[in-house]
């Protein structure tokens, strides 16, 4: 209920005195007074040795210079680099060995591969032609008659726009 009444207040419920801000610089500067000390600056809670920074000079380069050697611990000792150098190159040689020892073969290489290779590289049709015997020219080699009907369509469909063939 009472919340439904919080957009009728027009005022904020704070008050001041009448002349409040025109006096309020003349009422700081009269409470100040300036040869008055004040009671908790006198002292500053902090005591020093006497004579403690006339000699904390010597102290500092008395400690320094002390020729005490320290026992330094490497966090690589050269046995442990050697052994983990050595299993590095042992995992090197397992991998050229036995995973990337896939030598391809003529058997295992694809026909499109060949055919990108011989377009990619620019071999011409007489470069190849001196690699084969004239044995090896014949056209049974190169040709496949097998001309079945499926076949005949599928290349068809796939190579050949009707309507060029419907056209001619």
């Amino acid at each position: 209920m009472k919340k439904n009444l919080l957009h009728t207040i027009k005022s904020t419920g704070f008050k001041t005195p009448v002349g409040y801000f025109e006096t309020f610089d003349d009422k700081v500067l009269s409470s100040i007074k300036p040869n008055r000390k004040l009671k908790f600056a006198e002292t500053s809670g902090f005591n020093v040795p006497k004579n403690y920074f006339k000699n904390l000079e010597d102290k500092l380069i008395d400690k320094v210079s002390t020729n005490d050697k320290t026992k330094v611990i490497a966090l690589f000792s050269k046995k442990q680099l050697l052994y983990a150098s050595s299993i590095a190159a042992a995992m090197i040689v397992f991998l050229n060995v036995f995973v990337f020892n896939s030598q391809p073969s003529f058997n295992t290489l694809e026909t499109q591969t060949v055919e990108n290779f011989l377009i990619d590289e620019n071999i011409s049709s007489y470069e190849l032609a001196i690699l084969l015997t004239e044995e090896e020219l014949t056209e049974d080699t190169f040709v496949d008659y097998n001309l079945e009907k499926e076949n005949l369509e599928e290349y068809l469909l796939n190579n050949v726009d009707i309507e060029t063939i419907l056209i001619e």
